[in-house]
């Protein structure tokens, strides 16, 4: 990341958008002779090189926005959602905050925790982000959050492990990917790194079975009705179950945490320890800030989910996520929206990409994208048929609970593909 020139280009885009926009929020302006403002602000850019994006793009903000401060908390990806929900139902939540849409947005809507931000966008903004990708953050024509970055997932690999054991195409297939898998265990390396101690990572894999099992129907459906009795549904975690039963993940995986330290899944991959992992394109900057020199893993490559013979998803289909930020109810409205507005810029999108590793939603920001594993990602989310957001946050916080601990009990021998559907089943009926 660029930070010295980013910065200048930015701390010119925040005095222009100063000269250009009044806040009329709390009196925030000093110009306009108001008081001193703070915004909190909660997210889980735990990384170094996510921090000091963030520690720079809010200096650039308070720079050109007299009196106004803004209150970074980082806080780890697997913490934050439980401190969110707790801070939101004792009336003490931040300004702003990391927003994962969904069911659990829809819960917050519902309790008129969130600010509605649909008349704050600016017009820019508007035009340089695609509709679908506000779409996951809109509820009932309504917008609730600011999209930052779109997340396909696929499997993340490396070159040389794939080289030395022999593997010269990237599997297609359930049937290829398991081919893989043998030969890189003749060689000596861990085919698939997983932590899933974290639970959601090895959730990931029965949502990406799902993704190939079910029609987009069918899929669209279950989650609008929270109803699970089509046949894709166990078919999908009797997949996994087969794939498991080849013991492709690395030994002690269910111990294993996702993205903390050289022992995490993203840390045996950063370390050639392990071949593969399942995870978004935010992986991309955590093996990076995993490996012995902190930098990105040069030989890293990328492709998506293998299809799944005989299942009636497209093949095609992403399963993904849209990163973004909300503002809550009591935050004041017109400063939260301005600094939204503001970390859109193109100039602050492009440094996003960077700090981040990750695809932005500015379309006019992701020429930043060279050949690599995120330029794969976003031409295969580019070419796919349709995109399907985490099933956990699709189906809200209890019901996508229920599902990821019940996928790591069947890994771990204590239930079946079955036993999944009524995990949600049970919980759905609680809603």
């Amino acid at each position: 990341m660029k930070q010295s020139a980013g910065r200048g280009r930015r701390l010119g885009a925040a005095a222009a958008l100063a000269a250009s926009l009044a806040l009329t929020a709390c009196g925030a302006n000093s110009a306009d002779g108001g008081e001193e403002v703070t915004l909190t602000f909660w997210n889980n850019s735990t990384t170094p090189a996510w921090a000091a994006y963030w520690e720079e793009v809010t200096a650039d903000f308070e720079a050109a926005h007299e009196g106004v401060t803004i209150d970074v908390v980082a806080i780890s990806n697997e913490d934050i959602d439980g401190k969110l929900q707790t801070a939101l139902a004792g009336g003490q939540a931040p300004d702003l905050f990391v927003q994962r849409g969904g069911g659990k947005m829809a819960d917050m809507v519902e309790a008129g925790q969130l600010l509605d931000i649909t008349d704050l966008v600016d017009s820019e903004v508007r035009e340089s982000v695609a509709e679908g990708t506000f779409a996951p953050y809109t509820i009932d024509g309504s917008l609730y959050a600011m999209p930052t970055s779109f997340q396909p997932e696929g499997i993340y690999y490396s070159q040389e492990l794939f080289d030395a054991a022999g593997i010269t195409e990237t599997p297609t297939t359930i049937a290829e990917l398991s081919d893989a898998v043998a030969k890189l265990k003749e060689s000596g390396t861990a085919p698939i790194a997983l932590g899933a101690k974290d639970a959601w990572p090895a959730a990931h894999w029965y949502y990406q079975f799902v993704l190939r099992e079910c029609s987009q129907e069918t899929l669209e459906s279950s989650l609008a009705e929270l109803e699970f009795s089509d046949q894709c549904w166990v078919d999908a975690g009797d997949d996994l179950a087969d794939f498991a039963g080849t013991e492709p993940f690395n030994s002690g995986f269910l111990t294993t945490s996702a993205q903390q330290g050289a022992g995490s899944s993203a840390g045996l991959v950063a370390n050639h320890q392990a071949a593969m992992e399942l995870m978004g394109t935010w992986d991309v900057g955590v093996i990076a800030s995993l490996t012995p020199d902190e930098q990105p893993l040069p030989d890293l490559g990328w492709f998506p989910f293998p299809a799944v013979e005989g299942g009636e998803g497209d093949p095609t289909a992403i399963m993904g996520g849209v990163d973004g930020y909300s503002c809550s109810a009591t935050a004041p409205a017109e400063l939260c929206a301005e600094f939204l507005n503001f970390i859109m810029t193109k100039d602050n999108q492009e440094a996003y990409a960077e700090a981040f590793d990750m695809l932005p939603a500015n379309r006019d920001a992701q020429g930043v994208i060279a050949a690599g594993p995120l330029a794969d990602a976003m031409q295969a989310g580019n070419d796919a048929a349709y995109s399907q957001v985490w099933l956990d946050t699709s189906l809200g916080q209890n019901v996508g609970n229920a599902l990821n601990v019940a996928v790591v009990d069947m890994l771990a021998g204590k239930g079946d593909a079955q036993g999944i559907v009524d995990a949600m089943a049970a919980a759905a009926a609680k809603e």
